[in-house]
């Protein structure tokens, strides 16, 4: 009789489920990077650490991992591989986005709980009025994660007989899930780093999407909780800078330990080695601290029944700084890395140069942009965002 091993359903064991399997994606990282998208082994190993099923509630046989849990989890699938990490972090949102579809819809789409999501959510194609649902047509960017994704999730602007849909004199858009059968996955994704993701453009063409199959962050339709707030799904997305900031700082450790004799002297006795990876390391755990702080904090007062309303200027602006630091505090640990590594930096073989693009690339990520600065500062101020949804700001 063949027995299958139980997928882990608890934060403690989802992590030691990630953390042991770090070492095989780093094995496995030129691979993968080779390929433009995770190999459809290494799909299913990091499906079999439970890790796309960290948002589903408990109420539906899931973990419910806190926006802390999802965010270590995450780091330690990115510690093995950068793209593994980027396309957990995109592909576990399926038990966030549940908690905005009626509970009996997204259990017909969900019917087991380690299913992928992927998409963007940036309303780019065009979504026609009809009856029971909407007629769904465009082109996207950025589809992390769809060439192994069950469901696609895309933002549209709303029309119907021809005409936009206004909301408050806006064209009114909204967010459409579609199967990943029913989408054309085009082939783009030749990048500087971030390869293995498979962050395709992808198109969908002329495709009927029910009613109930679309939803906006602004309606909760089912559960309740930390979990079931706007800006849920950007949470997590630390954990792929800390994630490879940390591989980095313990790859350059060890490689100047084992260039240094035993007794001591060589490249550990060098002032220069000494300095740069003491400053890396202070960046990093102060870096990594304010954005377990924020995300913790934010979680303290929606766990007792708060809202986001609840948190001050200073801890609503946390959040997303928290998020931004993380991600250019990476680059620049991985940069001043590289440098002091100097010509063993640039074959390909050593991680850094992979490490030194992927970091690069994540930082041309919306939240890691200036206007998140912008939106912070003008939160702090009383004045008006570029970017509200940053902040978990709706209106």
């Amino acid at each position: 009789m063949t027995h299958t091993r139980a997928v882990p359903n608890t934060a403690a064991e989802i992590l030691a489920a990630a953390k042991a399997l770090a070492p095989q994606l780093r094995e496995r990282a030129a691979e993968i990077e080779q390929n433009r998208r995770l190999p459809a082994d290494v799909v299913e190993l990091v499906r079999s650490t439970g890790a796309f099923r960290m948002g589903f509630s408990k109420a539906w046989g899931g973990p419910e991992l806190t926006s802390a849990e999802q965010t270590e989890v995450v780091e330690a699938l990115a510690y093995g591989d950068s793209s593994a990490g980027w396309a957990v972090m995109i592909g576990m949102d399926s038990g966030l986005y549940a908690s905005f579809l009626d509970e009996t819809v997204a259990k017909e789409m969900f019917p087991r709980l380690d299913t992928a999501t992927a998409g963007l959510l940036f309303p780019t194609g065009r979504a026609e009025r009809v009856d029971g649902g909407y007629r769904l047509s465009g082109r996207w960017q950025f589809g992390s994660g769809i060439t192994h994704a069950d469901w696609v999730i895309s933002g549209a602007f709303l029309y119907e007989d021809g005409e936009p849909l206004l909301a408050d004199g806006a064209h009114d858009s909204l967010l459409l899930m579609v199967p990943q059968a029913d989408v054309e996955i085009i082939d783009t994704w030749n990048t500087t780093g971030l390869s293995g993701s498979g962050s395709c453009d992808y198109a969908i063409h002329d495709v009927f999407v029910p009613e109930g199959r679309t939803l906006t962050f602004g309606t909760v339709r089912n559960g309740e909780g930390p979990l079931a707030q706007p800006e849920v799904h950007m949470r997590n997305m630390p954990g792929v800078p800390l994630g490879v900031a940390r591989a980095a700082l313990d790859w350059v450790r060890a490689q100047v330990v084992a260039k240094s004799p035993a007794g001591g002297g060589g490249w550990a006795d060098t002032w220069r080695v000494q300095v740069t990876l003491a400053e890396c390391e202070a960046d990093f755990n102060a870096t990594r601290s304010a954005v377990y702080g924020a995300m913790r904090r934010q979680w303290e007062v929606l766990e007792a029944g708060g809202t986001l309303d609840d948190l001050t200027p200073e801890e609503r602006a946390a959040l997303p700084l928290s998020r931004l630091h993380a991600f250019r505090t990476a680059r620049s640990v991985v940069m001043r890395l590289y440098d002091l590594m100097q010509t063993a930096s640039i074959y390909k073989p050593s991680p850094l140069d992979r490490w030194l693009r992927d970091t690069m690339t994540m930082c041309q990520h919306v939240v890691a942009q200036d206007r998140i600065l912008q939106s912070a500062g003008a939160h702090l101020l009383g004045g008006r965002p570029s970017f509200p949804l940053s902040l978990g700001i709706t209106g």
